[in-house]
């Protein structure tokens, strides 16, 4: 039987006249169940949670209908939202924390940083049979995750400016204590352990802050992907989770067999590779985890298509995530899509285009009106990236 799969989505919520990340996620969860849509550390974040599935297909499906929904109480309000790691026009100034003792306490204890993380992911949690399992399976998979990075980039801009990064919500990411490569351990005992060391030391108040790339849930049996971009395009979305599915499967197998682990515990190389991941997107160059060697962005990842095609396969996932992976690389990051709108028009017009995206729709150019703010293009100087398918259950956090 097919390993089951589940998906958490998170949003930024728009003023769509001027295209401004709002406060307002409160009003508009208050149009949807919560049961499905819930807040997050700042109240301009709406997070949806997906059923569980076993077929892409099914999870496209159900992705496509909670993106539907959540636009229509969104748009009912005058607001739109937006999957992308930032959104272009965030503010530079005060936070606006949700109403929770817990969230309250992350601004207080953590500062500028929990202040600005104002920033959107998408996590993927794969079935896994034991914490035991999922502990050992996540150093297995952790030279890989970069690439799934690179595939969901879509944070060029952070506070109108570009940042010359294809995913800046990784560089405000890893600020956190426990942010990046999850490092390895030989049991869900020992991994435990260190998250209870974490806590006592008052580092963390809580197993839910372990901000990992991947982490086993501590709820659900389940791995879960932390590393990527919010993504504009549910089809990204659906690949991504196609190939951490792919993965898990491939090192559940290899480490069943006696197989030696993909990661050797040396996480500094691992930790730049993340980092030329978050630089370069799929326009440039990424870290090939066989040779640790920078190699073309499409080379990467055809290389891992082609690793993984036995374990998709067994999922009958192969012509989906391949025909998937060809327009990802057809098409480029959605950082590239966003930089080239901007340049060619200007933040408001890349606003538009994830407004559009984030629908399911393709965009298409509007005039400007007089009520949307007069924000100027990102301009040509600033420096590019290198190298010019609703399930009863869902999936909690």
């Amino acid at each position: 039987m097919s390993i089951r799969i589940g998906v958490e989505e998170e949003f930024h919520v728009l003023e769509v006249e001027s295209g401004l990340l709002v406060p307002r996620a409160a009003p508009v969860l208050r149009r949807l169940p919560r049961r499905n849509f819930t807040t997050e550390l700042h109240r301009s974040t709406v997070e949806s949670n997906s059923g569980v599935h076993t077929s892409l297909h099914a999870l496209h499906a159900d992705l496509a209908r909670t993106r539907h929904r959540l636009d229509a109480a969104a748009s009912s309000l005058g607001l739109a939202v937006v999957a992308a790691g930032t959104a272009p026009l965030a503010p530079g100034a005060s936070a606006h924390p949700t109403a929770d003792a817990r969230y309250r306490h992350m601004v207080q204890e953590y500062a500028k940083v929990a202040e600005e993380q104002l920033i959107c992911g998408a996590q993927v949690h794969v079935d896994v049979p034991d914490r035991d399992t999922a502990v050992r399976v996540m150093c297995a998979v952790s030279p890989w995750l970069p690439v799934l990075l690179a595939i969901s980039a879509s944070s060029p801009f952070w506070q109108a400016s570009d940042t010359g990064y294809a995913s800046w919500r990784t560089l405000l990411w890893q600020r956190w204590p426990t942010a990046g490569p999850a490092g390895c351990f030989a049991s869900a005992a020992e991994y435990d352990a260190a998250v209870r060391d974490l806590v006592r030391a008052g580092i963390i108040s809580d197993a839910g802050m372990i901000y990992y790339d991947v982490r086993p849930s501590a709820h659900l049996r389940t791995l879960e992907l932390r590393i990527c971009d919010a993504c504009p395009r549910v089809e990204t979305v659906v690949l991504i989770a196609g190939l951490f599915r792919a993965l898990v499967t491939e090192a559940r197998g290899r480490l069943q067999a006696g197989g030696a682990w993909a990661c050797d515990g040396r996480h500094e190389w691992l930790r730049g590779a993340t980092w030329r991941a978050a630089r370069s997107g799929l326009e440039g160059t990424l870290v090939d985890p066989e040779t640790r060697l920078e190699a073309p962005a499409p080379q990467v990842v055809r290389k891992l298509l082609a690793r993984l095609r036995p374990a998709l396969d067994a999922h009958g996932d192969w012509q989906t995530v391949r025909a998937l992976a060809n327009a990802v690389l057809a098409d480029g990051s959605a950082a590239r899509r966003m930089r080239r709108t901007a340049q060619e028009e200007d933040l408001l017009a890349c606003v538009d285009l994830l407004i559009a995206e984030t629908r399911g729709e393709r965009r298409t150019p509007r005039p400007p009106s007089l009520g949307r703010t007069n924000v100027p293009s990102s301009g040509t100087d600033t420096p590019g990236p290198p190298g010019g398918p609703g399930a009863p259950e869902a999936i909690g956090r």
